[in-house]
């Protein structure tokens, strides 16, 4: 687990699962791992409605506890108790929902590096626990290079060391995990991208090697569509100054996008897909009536230990 979570920091990613289009761009805490496809299922609207376990608790609950359950949910997102769920409401839920994620993230991980138990962990406990004897064998015979690795991460816990002391609290090794949504972890997380990506070394990103990271061409197998898309938006979006290459900056736009807020989208998609009189809002029946978009249900047959949530 904790070699797991070391390459996950390491790359600059709030999560490591393997993806066949890898993408570099941060939305905060990830609203979920899938694509938002609609057309095919509702699984990305489950997880950035219900957070990412949740959402496998209620795949396995009838229609009727499925509903029963986003009941008692609907009554929790009407925070001025006035009978519907504005978009503002349904925004404050989802934004809720990542901060709980990664509260809970580092509560998990928290136990594994706080050796002595005194509330904080030091670069020492991190740097014990997460390399241990990973430097003692060759580094050219390993996939990674575990010293190159080590000395990214101190570069990131001593940014996320706002008194200096090589030790943090909570709030710090929060910013460490996940330093997408900390002002001073920015410049940090440009620098680990364009050590990812820059392969020539000139501080810059051009089209290749923007291309590079996310797809390797095969002999014989054709391009994919996605592919010509991005190569089109690095030329319209990406490379705002159009000198061929994204600099520091425009790298910062890319990977940390300040325009563009996922959870008031999803709250927007919510909306639009369960407001049936249009007024702009919604009542609990709307949401009922759209239970399998918010929470899903693809069994009937569940079990008593899906029944432990207290708040149910």
């Amino acid at each position: 687990m904790i070699r797991a979570v070391l390459i996950c920091l390491v790359l600059g990613t709030v999560s490591c699962k393997p993806t066949d289009r890898k993408s570099r761009v941060h939305q905060e805490e990830l609203l979920s791992q899938v694509q938002h496809n609609d057309d095919q299922n509702f699984e990305y609207d489950h997880e950035a409605f219900l957070g990412q376990d949740e959402a496998q608790t209620f795949d396995h609950l009838s229609p009727e506890e499925s509903r029963r359950r986003l009941s008692i949910i609907v009554d929790k997102i009407d925070s001025n108790k006035d009978g519907f769920i504005s978009e503002e409401e349904l925004k404050l839920w989802i934004k809720n929902v990542q901060k709980r994620h990664i509260i809970e993230n580092v509560e998990h991980q928290w136990n594994d590096f706080d050796l002595n138990r005194d509330g904080r962990i030091s670069w020492e406990e991190y740097k014990n626990v997460t390399y241990g004897s990973l430097l003692d064998g060759p580094q050219d015979v390993t996939e990674y290079n575990y010293s190159h690795m080590m000395a990214r991460d101190e570069r990131r816990f001593k940014v996320a060391d706002r008194d200096r002391d090589l030790i943090a609290d909570k709030e710090e090794f929060t910013a460490f995990l996940h330093p997408e949504d900390h002002e001073h972890m920015k410049d940090v997380v440009v620098q680990e991208t364009l050590e990812d990506i820059d392969k020539n070394g000139d501080g810059f990103i051009d089209i290749r090697e923007y291309i590079g990271d996310m797809f390797t061409a095969e002999d014989g197998v054709e391009e994919p569509e996605w592919v010509a898309i991005e190569r089109k938006q690095f030329s319209e979006l990406r490379d705002r100054n159009k000198d061929g290459k994204m600099d520091k900056e425009e790298t910062l736009d890319w990977i940390l996008p300040s325009d563009y807020d996922h959870a008031v989208a999803e709250a927007k998609h919510l909306l639009f897909e369960s407001d049936v009189n249009k007024d702009g809002k919604l009542t609990k029946m709307e949401i009922l009536d759209k239970y399998d978009l918010f929470v899903g249900s693809q069994v009937t047959n569940y079990g008593e230990a899906l029944l432990r949530h207290d708040e149910f």
